[in-house]
């Protein structure tokens, strides 16, 4: 999981990379030349689909999704377990009925295709299932780590 979860991060920092790179040339073609890319408005938007899945995925990798403690740290010990169990087992569920229904919306676009490029929405709309699947795997993946960890640790 360490290697998948640093793949997915240098994926996330070259898709980023790309989409600002790609974002400054089309200002200076545009504005500079007077000759606007248009095909980089279709390609930002997939990448930008992908950069934020990617995100979610490291995100939750590290543990760093946004959380407001004050609420669990004023219970006991054992009831922040139960919470953090019952919490990540809801997670788990939605994210994998969200992965099932992008893949069905991704299977349903298949056929389509974007304007300029012609390229299929099924690449646009699989992020979501991809982001959907990882960030579940890592949730379960803390939550399998938080249950064999002793309560008192």
């Amino acid at each position: 999981m360490r290697l998948l979860g640093k793949m997915i991060e240098v994926a996330a920092v070259l898709t980023l990379f790309i989409l600002v790179i790609m974002t400054i040339a089309a200002v200076i073609m545009r504005y500079c030349f007077h000759m606007p890319l248009q095909w980089t408005e279709e390609v930002s938007g997939l990448l930008m689909i992908w950069v934020v899945m990617f995100g979610a995925v490291v995100a939750e990798r590290d543990n760093t999704h946004l959380s407001i403690p004050f609420l669990a740290d004023a219970l006991t010990p054992r009831v922040q377990r139960v919470l953090t169990l019952f919490v990540s087992l809801i997670s788990i569920v939605l994210l994998s009925v969200m992965a099932w229904s992008a893949w069905k919306l991704a299977a349903g676009t298949a056929f389509k295709t974007t304007q300029i490029l012609k390229i299929s929405w099924f690449w646009i709309d699989i992020a979501v299932t991809v982001g959907a699947i990882g960030i579940a795997c890592f949730t379960a993946l803390h939550l399998i780590k938080k249950t064999l960890r002793k309560e008192g640790e």
